[in-house]
């Protein structure tokens, strides 16, 4: 990855971004527009689980190498306050990450057509019913998931060549739960992509929850990057050379 320039990376996040948004979000509409409307089943809700999954397992072996395939704004503050990536790399991190999920989402609308935003072109939101302190708690643990198993399965001491294989499977796992309470955005970036798309196309678009997906995604992802720096944190063993136990028989 450190053969990389620092513009590579960020087109990289870009195209990643973009990839993921418009496979993972762009089935949420796809599925409504030949299944019906929501509520989905839960044979419905796996199928979208799936496609982000496949999404993420696809790009980190695609750009993994390139960038570190974060494609998650919250990813990449987890990794730069926890001292896994320089702070002065993070705004243009941000901002292609931000591009990419809106550049995804202009591709659902071209491809699906202005039907994908009649059916709300799987902006995440949740339902007055859910209120804001529970869909808080559901991106936040979410989020924190997530983010724990990016820490695990990248760490040097995890089996090599399953990273993408771990995150794409936290993904799937994570929506099921997650999704009936919030879409599962999990990703500030897929949160905030759709909705400036949805809103540029006519569409509901509920920004007074925006700040709830952000807040908690983040908040999440710093949480479980801390916790797991606390958890991975080692004690220095003590090392005796030759030297020192020579000199330690001498003087007994």
């Amino acid at each position: 990855m450190d053969d990389n320039s620092y513009l590579q990376k960020l087109l990289a996040e870009l195209i990643g971004t973009a990839t993921l948004v418009f496979i993972g979000v762009g089935s949420v509409p796809a599925t409504l527009i030949v299944g019906g409307d929501a509520p989905f089943t839960m044979a419905q809700l796996g199928v979208i689980s799936f496609a982000f999954a496949m999404a993420v397992v696809a790009l980190v072996y695609a750009i993994g190498h390139i960038s570190g395939c974060q494609i998650n704004p919250a990813i990449t503050v987890a990794l730069a306050a926890t001292g896994r990536m320089p702070w002065r790399q993070v705004p243009g991190y941000l901002a292609a990450q931000a591009l990419g999920a809106v550049v995804g989402a202009l591709a659902i609308v071209g491809v699906l057509g202005g039907k994908a935003v009649t059916v709300g072109l799987g902006i995440a939101g949740y339902a007055p019913t859910v209120g804001v302190g529970q869909a808080f708690l559901a991106e936040a643990i979410g989020t924190f998931l997530l983010a724990f198993v990016v820490f695990g399965a990248i760490d040097r001491r995890a089996p090599g060549g399953f990273a993408g294989l771990a995150i794409g499977l936290a993904v799937f796992a994570v929506i099921i739960p997650v999704a009936p309470a919030t879409g599962a955005s999990i990703n500030p970036a897929r949160t905030l992509g759709p909705m400036l798309v949805g809103q540029l196309f006519g569409g509901t678009v509920h920004w007074e929850q925006l700040p709830v997906y952000l807040i908690a995604e983040f908040a999440g992802a710093v949480a479980a990057g801390l916790a797991y720096t606390a958890l991975n944190r080692r004690r220095r063993a003590a090392t005796v050379t030759e030297g020192s136990i020579a000199s330690e028989v001498a003087v007994s």
